[in-house]
Order: C-alpha cells, then structure tokens, then sequence
C-alpha cells in the first residue's frame, strides 16, 4: 500500500511517500537536483513501487523548498539535515525495519555521500554523483573535461566525423575550446567537492554501490575522479558497475530493468 505523509526539519514540513512491505531492510530514496520525489520521469515512483513488491519498504520525500515541502531550496549542499530527518521518519513509519539502504542519483548521491553519517542508513546505492563545482563552469557551457575526451575519442573511430571535420562541417571555434578543456589532465588531485566526496568515500564504514550510466556527462566525471589516488581506499569496499546507456536517469526500459535489478540485489546484500 502506498500512504502520503509528512515530518518535520529544522522548523518546516517536508511531505514523503510511503511504500509499505514487510521486509525489515527499506530503500530510503533521496532526489536529485529540483526533482520532487516521484523523480524524472516517474522514475523513483515506479522504483518504488517494484522494490516494495519485492518486500522492501520504500520511503521518498520532497526536500525543503521542493515539491509539496515549505522552506528553501539551498541546494543539496544544505540537506543534511534533511536526510537525517527523513532516515528517522522512516524508522518511525516503517517500525519493523533494522537497515536502511539510501539511493540517490546525481547530485543526491553527493549528498548521500557527504552527509550519511550519523543518521542511522546501514548503506548507499549512488548513482551518476555529481563532481563538478559549479563555479568552476561559470560562462561555460562546455560539458565536464572527461566528457569531451570521451566524445572525441569516439568521433575519431568515426571516418564520417573526420570527413566532417575536413570538409568545413565542424565549428572550429567551440572545437577548439572543446580541446583546451580536455587536455586538463585527470590525473590532478582533486580539490573542493571532489576532494571531500573522496574524503568521505574513503573513510565511510558502510557498503556502498556505485551505478553510472557509461555515456552521461555526469557519470563521466565522476569516473574521471574515480581513477584518480585520492579515491583508491574508496575501491576496496565500494562496488561500481556501468549501465551501457547515455540516460542519465537510467530511463529507457532495458535502463531501467538493470537499474532495479541492481538496486534489489543490493538491498538483499544487507
């Protein structure tokens, strides 16, 4: 059965949605960006639904100032107090768990990672977390470095591409700036929230899954990260598979088949 509901944060109303199921390990769903809980294109409501089925409580809320929620959007910078809130609403709702597992995608899954501790969740599925400091594109339309090394490595495998980029068919401005951004190299040591999501990555005690989707600009930054040093205590106890899509919310149906799959898979883990 699936209830609305609400609880308090720090002086508002945050609005949440309750799938119910008998199962003592629950998925807490935390949105991304200015999504309100039903998620792009239904997507979190339909997870919901599916995973309930299965016999895990499911519990999504609409942060502060999103959705049905009062307050102020801050970003997710702000919502840690959010997080903490919604883990003890959900604990209260759904009294017969003993685990919560967290799901987050994009900017959700940093603040997952950045902010879990300490607020009861047993462990994370983080999906396409967002790395990319938002100052640091400022006037800058340009996808993340790693992306455009990702999209200029397939187009050389593509002799209609070269045959573009010979006979005039290729903006040669916005090429150029497109290269000047991808010879950053992914290899310098992180700093601002890369840093502290590794940081935080790295000493977390809990286990954690990481889902990205192999084409999204998103998903690529993050991967660029990942290879890096500052991320290698990270990769003993957190296990990252690829989708083979370029949805960033995992939203075509055989995207969304291998996302479910690997969330249930994860929560039977716990």
């Amino acid at each position: 059965m699936r209830c609305l509901t609400h609880f308090p944060c720090a002086g508002e109303t945050l609005a949440a949605t309750l799938d119910e199921a008998s199962g003592t390990t629950g998925l807490l769903i935390v949105s991304g960006g200015n999504e309100i809980r039903i998620g792009a294109h239904r997507g979190m409501a339909e997870l919901a639904a599916t995973v309930a089925a299965a016999g895990h409580p499911v519990f999504r809320y609409d942060r502060r100032g999103i959705g049905d929620s009062t307050g102020e959007n801050n970003g997710f910078e702000s919502t840690a107090e959010d997080i903490r809130e919604a883990a003890a609403a959900f604990r209260q709702a759904a009294p017969h768990l003993t685990r919560i597992v967290a799901f987050g995608n994009c900017d959700a899954a940093s603040a997952l990672i950045l902010f879990h501790a300490g607020t009861g969740i047993d462990a994370l599925i983080l999906t396409n977390p967002w790395t990319i400091e938002t100052d640091e594109d400022e006037g800058d339309d340009l996808p993340p470095a790693a992306a455009i090394r990702s999209r200029y490595i397939e187009k050389l495998k593509n002799p209609r591409e070269l045959l573009r980029l010979f006979t005039g068919g290729v903006n040669i401005r916005k090429l150029a700036s497109g290269l000047l951004k991808a010879s950053s190299k992914p290899s310098q040591a992180p700093q601002g929230l890369p840093a502290r999501l590794a940081a935080a990555l790295n000493t977390t005690g809990i286990p954690v899954t990481i889902l990205l989707a192999r084409a999204d600009n998103t998903a690529l930054a993050f991967a660029d990260q990942w290879k890096g040093e500052a991320f290698a205590r990270a990769h003993a106890h957190c296990d990252l598979q690829i989708c083979d899509t370029d949805s960033h919310s995992f939203a075509r149906p055989g995207d969304k088949a291998w996302l479910t799959e690997r969330v249930l898979a994860a929560l039977a883990r716990t």
